[in-house]
């Protein structure tokens, strides 16, 4: 069925830009031409997430981090054994896939520690990528109201996570 999603799309934008008077591939052009400059003016600020994601982990802060908090994130029922994939997942969406797989290796991929670090991974975003895609784009100067909502909300899904696959 999915190998007959991607030709029925193609079909519906040709019939839907054929109804609507629409020239898909002068839209198409147009659309990738204003992807070139906005792609230009995010550069910045993608490489500047990056640098302080390798920064965070290669200074030490995630470790100091993941020590101070997990006796907190334990009382949220958090396992500590996830206290650093949570503080990762903000940051790095590959840095958090290494260490699930990690967890994989460590614990089995059966077992509550395992279940619980893929529903974190799933669940929770990467809180400053997704920020600085989206507020380099749109300009916003006004970042650190969003971030906090985003960071809290990314915890109450771990939090909840964790009790999800615990009374599964």
């Amino acid at each position: 069925m999915s190998i007959y999603f991607i030709p029925i799309l193609f079909l519906f934008i040709f019939i839907y830009s054929f109804v609507k008077k629409v020239k898909p591939y002068d839209a198409f052009c147009q659309g990738a031409k204003t992807a070139i400059p906005f792609a230009e003016s995010i550069f910045p600020f993608l490489v500047s997430i990056f640098i302080l994601t390798e920064l965070f982990e290669i200074s030490g802060l995630a470790n100091l981090f993941t020590t101070l908090l997990s006796p907190l994130f334990n009382f949220l029922g958090i396992p500590k054994e996830l206290t650093k994939l949570v503080l990762i997942k903000p940051f790095s969406g590959s840095g958090s896939l290494a260490l699930l797989s990690e967890i994989f290796s460590t614990y089995g991929v059966d077992s509550y520690l395992s279940r619980c670090a893929c529903v974190i991974y799933g669940s929770s975003e990467t809180v400053f990528y997704v920020a600085t895609v989206y507020f380099a784009g749109a300009k916003t100067k006004k970042l650190l109201v969003p971030i906090i909502i985003s960071l809290v909300a990314s915890l109450f899904s771990c939090v909840f996570a964790c009790f999800i696959c615990r009374i599964i």
